[in-house]
């Protein structure tokens, strides 16, 4: 017998993938980023009789979801996926998002643009008033003069660290480097990802607004909070 789950956070992980997992119907080809709870939903997906196909946004999603046998599949340019479920690291007013703590933003950004659908799967304490309020926005850049793009970013972000992987810089699995950047209060959301998607050396950033159609957010008790946009 498996042990019981106490750890809060596990419980509301649990409880949001049990929920998103109830989406996906059997004829279903879906997109799966990556996360935490993004790999409990995979762990339930493999725990049912149906087969399931996917397009994964990480290198670990793809393992784990071979393991529980799903069928990976290429974003060709022809497929269209019916449904894309990834997690967040700030759920924001009108279901606009941080993501890209687990640096998976550029892929994840594609799955999702990819899909008729996306839902975020993610606990309550994700839920915040205001972007930028609990955590540092992921911005990903080329690694070819990292510090010029970090100083045309200044304007936007002035506080922009580079992320560490040890002693080394952090590598995306395209290769890239990560700038993790306060978010000023005042900033405009909507304005900061026009303006970023401008600055030469930017790939990608983890600002993804007007993409959720709504989240699933688990609770310490084991109930669903249910946000639409």
């Amino acid at each position: 017998m498996l042990p019981a789950v106490t750890d809060p956070d596990d419980i509301a992980r649990a409880a949001a993938a049990a929920a998103a997992v109830e989406l996906v119907e059997p004829a279903m080809t879906i997109g799966l980023g990556s996360g935490r709870a993004v790999w409990k939903v995979v762990e339930l997906l493999g725990a049912r009789e149906e087969r399931f196909r996917a397009a994964t946004a990480s290198n670990r999603t793809a393992e784990l979801a071979r393991h529980a046998g799903i069928e990976i599949v290429e974003l060709d340019g022809e497929l269209e996926l019916d449904l894309a479920l990834d997690g967040a690291d700030e759920v924001g007013p009108g279901l606009g998002l941080i993501k890209g703590g687990g640096g998976a933003l550029l892929r994840e950004k594609i799955v999702i643009s990819a899909a008729r659908r996306f839902v975020v799967v993610a606990e309550t304490p994700k839920k915040v008033e205001r972007l930028g309020e609990r955590c540092r926005l992921p911005v990903e850049v080329v690694r070819f003069a990292w510090r010029d793009t970090r100083r045309r970013l200044a304007r936007l972000l002035p506080d922009a660290e580079l992320r560490m992987d040890e002693s080394a810089p952090y590598l995306t699995d395209e290769g890239h480097y990560l700038l993790d950047c306060r978010v000023p209060e005042d900033a405009d959301a909507a304005e900061l990802d026009r303006s970023l998607e401008r600055v030469p050396g930017v790939v990608e950033h983890g600002l993804f607004l007007g993409m959720a159609e709504r989240a699933l957010l688990g609770r310490p008790d084991g109930g669903v909070d249910e946000l639409t946009a």
